[in-house]
């Protein structure tokens, strides 16, 4: 009798049977939306990971349980689309700059965390009866990971010691590879796996993993260059690359979220974390297309397997037991290795043992081709479940325990920049790009963005022009900072010259940094009288800033600071180098330092391990002309002339007129109080 009903039917409850899944289109969004907002809110106040909660959800509205939602051909296209947002967004953590500053440690520990998992998780699959096939897919699983307690981390302040850099670029090693397994299982499953395969495979995928490394960047640059100001048009771009990069990938005979975990790679050239792209793709991500993905997996998992195979216990118990072995013994040799204590060992098995994004998106494509069954299914989410709520515990615990890295013989320290930043705002062409620069500085302090227009007081009536162009910057500032999640507050004023309401409103205000725009000149009267800039520099009393942007900064490679060696063990110098490498790591470019100096004999200069440093001689511009590359953010200290002079310097204006495509930053420091 039961050969004549669906297979998936016998295993139903009769509960489910009960009811009808629903089918109206509006109903079945307003369930999911009902559970993206209710099952996170209801864990995190159990102290657990809201995954977890989207997960049991899926199982209690699927076919498994209360049969409230089916799982159709919507689902499952909501579903395809999370797990690629997913992996994404697990390629956008992924730094290659970490992975190249930890080449040797990185490599070591990533190969170890891929080999040992693969190892154990085969044999340990092997035994409990599973196909070779099944049993290197699972063990894949193990080998992957994702990096669910990055936050404890920050919170820490431990983001920069080598164990974590060293995890950091492993997990890149050890994603791949893992997924990499995954693409060849998927062929050995379908009998594709010949010699034709791997003569195919071998070198499209190298073309393939360069193209999207090498050109999505450059292809991203160019765009952002001529269409940074649309941010919709910069959305699309990047889901569009998502999209196309993954559906290139299953051309070439891969699945599809290695090149989504590719793509997200590439991306993070070009994106600086703390930008508003970074927020609207992240928080599209996380709040809808990655919980339909988590919920659409809950919908396979049967739990009354537990009951009517209890061999399922024993399977859940055996990967559990094998992965976190698996992954404490690659932590523990590599600490071994490196000569690291204990308690950076235990923070490298807290980050590498939690199982979600790469294992949800294994286990998914293995279950949709039928390798797996609905018992391993049941094992792997048990295995994420225990996993998620480990791994912020294990990092908390013995991170607690590991003092910050030292920052070299100069230490970097934190300034409070970002505070509370002046930003006053003029011209439409330029207040995007002030905006941005201001925006990464404030949100990495979770501080408050000031727009300032100011109106001039001629001593008539003000035209309602003015004061319309003013509430229209003012408000074009508001939306920008709002999209970024950032704190503001606009500043509408009327003065009677623009750097003494400048001036006015940084002290009123309480501004910790005010930055200006720069046209990157100034006229001979401009010089004798004073210009705007130069006024604000020589009378502010917080730092200040004078950009000119003449590219989109996230198009930044490369930050150099130029100096001159006589300042190199004052404060101003730490200060701007603490500035620099500030906005080298959060637009994820390189920092390099150049030291001018006019005689031998000077005590060396010892930064971090990390900062490129070149002494040279000769005339500065002449210098900074030959060094400069395109995509440069030039970073200088502003000077301190008399009257005639610019207050910035004439070799910074010199470079200024004859680099009109390079971005740059003149930092000026008070003294007083120094």
């Amino acid at each position: 009798m039961y050969d004549l009903l669906p297979a998936n039917l016998i295993f139903v409850p009769i509960l489910a049977q009960a009811f009808k899944p629903i089918q109206d289109p509006v109903a079945i969004f307003l369930v999911f939306l009902t559970i993206i907002l209710v099952a996170p809110l209801f864990f995190q106040r159990l102290r657990m990971p809201g995954i977890i909660g989207l997960i049991l959800a899926g199982v209690v509205v699927g076919p498994y349980g209360l049969g409230i939602l089916a799982r159709d051909s919507a689902i499952v296209l909501l579903g395809t689309v999370g797990l690629l947002f997913l992996m994404f967004l697990g390629g956008l953590e992924t730094s290659l700059d970490d992975l190249k500053r930890n080449a040797d440690k990185a490599i070591i520990f990533g190969l170890a965390t891929f080999a040992i998992p693969m190892t154990l998780g085969t044999l340990v699959m092997l035994s409990l009866g599973y196909s070779v096939l099944a049993s290197v897919l699972v063990a894949s699983c193990f080998a992957s990971h994702t990096l669910l307690a990055l936050p404890v981390l920050s919170k820490l302040g431990i983001m920069r010691t080598q164990a974590v850099t060293a995890t950091l670029g492993g997990t890149l090693i050890t994603n791949i590879l893992a997924l990499l397994v995954l693409a060849i299982v998927v062929k050995a499953q379908q009998g594709n796996l010949t010699f034709q395969f791997w003569l195919f495979l071998i070198p499209s995928l190298a073309i393939y993993t360069f193209v999207t490394l090498w050109g999505v960047p450059k292809l991203g640059r160019w765009f952002f260059r001529r269409f940074g100001h649309d941010e919709a048009a910069e959305f699309i771009f990047v889901l569009a690359a998502l999209f196309v990069i993954s559906y290139l990938a299953g051309l070439i005979e891969i699945e599809p979220i290695v090149g989504a975990f590719l793509a997200g790679v590439a991306i993070s050239q070009l994106i600086p974390p703390l930008s508003p792209l970074m927020n609207r793709i992240q928080f599209v991500g996380n709040t809808l297309f990655i919980p339909f993905f988590l919920i659409s997996v809950g919908m396979l998992v049967d739990p009354l397997i537990l009951v009517k195979q209890p061999r399922s216990l024993l399977v859940a118990a055996v990967m559990i037991g094998a992965e976190f072995l698996s992954k404490f013994l690659a932590a523990w040799g590599s600490g071994k290795v490196f000569g690291w204590q204990f308690p950076h060992v235990m923070v490298m098995f807290g980050l590498s043992v939690a199982q979600a994004a790469s294992t949800l998106a294994a286990i998914t494509v293995a279950f949709n081709i039928k390798l797996v069954d609905e018992l391993t299914v049941n094992g792997i989410i048990a295995m994420i479940l225990v996993s998620c709520v480990l791994s912020p515990w294990f990092v908390d615990r013995w991170g607690s325990r590991i003092q910050p890295a030292a920052e070299g013989a100069i230490k970097l320290e934190k300034e409070a920049l970002g505070k509370r930043i002046l930003v006053p705002v003029a011209n439409p062409n330029t207040e995007d790009n002030l905006l941005q620069l201001a925006i990464i500085l404030a949100k990495r302090a979770k501080g408050t963005l000031l727009p300032l227009h100011v109106l001039l007081d001629t001593g008539g009536a003000i035209a309602d022009s003015a004061k319309t162009r003013q509430k229209q910057l003012l408000e074009a500032a508001e939306t920008i900072a709002h999209g970024a999640v950032v704190n503001v507050e606009s500043i509408g004023r009327i003065d009677d010259s623009l750097d003494r309401g400048i001036l006015r409103t940084a002290a009123e205000r309480d501004a910790s940094l005010t930055i200006c725009g720069w046209k990157g000149y100034s006229t001979y009267t401009e010089n004798f009288f004073g210009s705007v800039i130069d006024n604000v520099v020589r009378m502010a009393t917080v730092p200040v800033l004078i950009t000119r942007l003449s590219e989109p900064i996230e198009n930044t490679q490369r930050v150099l600071l130029v100096a001159n060696e006589l300042m190199s063990n004052s404060a101003i110098f730490r200060q701007t180098l603490t500035l620099a490498r500030t906005l080298a790591e959060e637009l994820k470019a390189k920092l390099q330092v150049v030291l001018m100096h006019h005689r031998a004999g000077l005590p060396q200069l010892k930064l971090n391990e990390e900062i490129s440093v070149h002494r040279v001689r000769g005339d500065l511009v002449d210098t900074v002309s030959q060094v400069l590359k395109a995509n440069d953010l030039l970073v200088f200290i502003a000077s301190t002339h008399g009257i005639g002079q610019p207050a910035l310097g004439r070799e910074s204006e010199a470079i200024a007129r004859s680099h009109g495509k390079t971005s740059m930053i003149i930092a000026h420091f008070p003294t007083s109080g120094k």
